[in-house]
């Protein structure tokens, strides 16, 4: 009797006696979210990795066609919850361009200070997940430590500590309180000593390296073919960040570098992270001297409407290129269809290639500096 195997396996050799199938997933503690990834493995060795999604599929884009546009800017917190104050920023840019209307510079301040501060929390998750993952507990207790006193600042600002709900068209829900400026302050001062020690217990760390350094190489070429963005292509050597290649809000008015790196492995797609906390910092200590004291934090309101059209926006989350649709087939208050373009699918799409010829306890390594989270790919 024929061998029945998954679909999307390929056998290459005459026989299949030696090889032997898998399922990581869709609840193992090493996976982003809920999903399952199917091993075809030959003895110990990883032949081909094949990633199954939709165990948390919820229909946002279908259900967008029945909500209002200012509905829709809340889905957003829940596709990638750990950058939804940056994903509320690339909805509400779309939404700007069909309404035309100009944001003030306050706004852009606290959007951008928001936006930074998500990056850092969204980091300081990676950061230890990918300690934790590695059988470094202690990563996970340091890296939640720091990102809590961020997501304090950001329960006084928004109301909410994860889906923020707070950008809207022109500025924001609300002004920031009187000692946003001072409390971001004193958390950078801490951070700058508390990374100090994350560096300590990583970046120099024996274990890791061994186990990060030429592990799930990505070449430039094959992190291009595959739509990689963020950390993961600039870490393969790809110099590309929207907040330099397509500037939005007032970033081309900000002085930061973009971490890059050469090798593509692990170790690579870590040392970036890292680096980009330290830019995140020193963008916020621009805005922090250059923040308006005065001035209104919302240009004027006016109903949410979009005429018909078709209209786009892109944005540089933690973890890549978010990329925002819209189209509006009747002038009013709900769209037609949004489409949303999120980082982490074609980072998972890639995970095969850089799985092959490893262990399964490097494809947990690999999984780590990826950075996934499942319920941005199952909207």
């Amino acid at each position: 009797m024929a061998t029945r195997l998954p679909p999307g396996f390929k056998i290459t050799r005459d026989t299949n006696t030696e090889e032997f199938f898998i399922n990581m997933g869709p609840q193992h503690p090493s996976t982003h979210g809920a999903l399952r990834l199917a091993l075809r493995m030959d003895g110990e060795t990883i032949v081909e990795v094949v990633p199954h999604f939709g165990y948390i599929h919820r229909g946002m884009e279908k259900q967008a066609e029945s909500m209002s546009y200012l509905q829709y800017i809340a889905m957003s917190d829940r596709q990638d919850y750990l950058t939804a104050i940056q994903n509320n920023l690339g909805v509400v840019i779309a939404l700007e361009k069909g309404m035309n209307v100009g944001v003030t510079e306050k706004a852009e301040y606290i959007r951008v200070m928001l936006s930074e501060l998500g990056r850092i929390a969204s980091h300081l998750v990676f950061f230890g997940c990918f300690g934790g993952d590695l059988g470094g507990q202690t990563c996970l207790l340091f890296g939640f430590k720091e990102r809590e006193m961020i997501h304090d600042i950001l329960e006084e600002v928004t109301g909410s500590r994860l889906t923020t709900n707070f950008f809207r068209p022109g500025g924001s829900r609300y002004d920031v309180p009187e000692n946003f400026i001072d409390r971001v302050k004193a958390f950078l001062k801490h951070l700058e000593g508390a990374m100090k020690d994350y560096e300590r217990f990583l970046s120099k760390n024996v274990i890791v390296l061994e186990r990060s350094k030429g592990i799930g190489i990505l070449s430039a070429e094959d992190a291009i073919a595959y739509g990689c963005s963020g950390p993961v292509l600039r870490a393969s050597g790809v110099d590309f960040d929207v907040r330099k290649a397509n500037p939005y809000s007032i970033y081309d008015q900000l002085q930061f570098d973009v971490p890059v790196t050469y090798t593509g492995d692990c170790y690579d797609r870590y040392t970036v992270r890292i680096a980009e906390i330290h830019e995140s910092m020193r963008i916020l200590y621009q805005c922090i001297e250059k923040f308006p004291k005065e001035g209104p934090w919302r240009s004027k309101e006016k109903p949410v409407r979009l005429p018909v059209g078709r209209y786009y926006s892109e944005i540089e989350t933690a973890k890549g290129l978010y990329a925002t649709y819209v189209v509006a087939a009747t002038t009013g208050e709900k769209p037609y269809r949004i489409h949303t373009r999120g980082p982490s699918f074609p980072h998972i799409a890639a995970l095969n290639k850089m799985a092959q010829g490893h262990k399964i306890s490097d494809l947990v390594t690999i999984m780590a500096t990826l950075d996934p989270v499942i319920p941005e790919i199952d909207r």
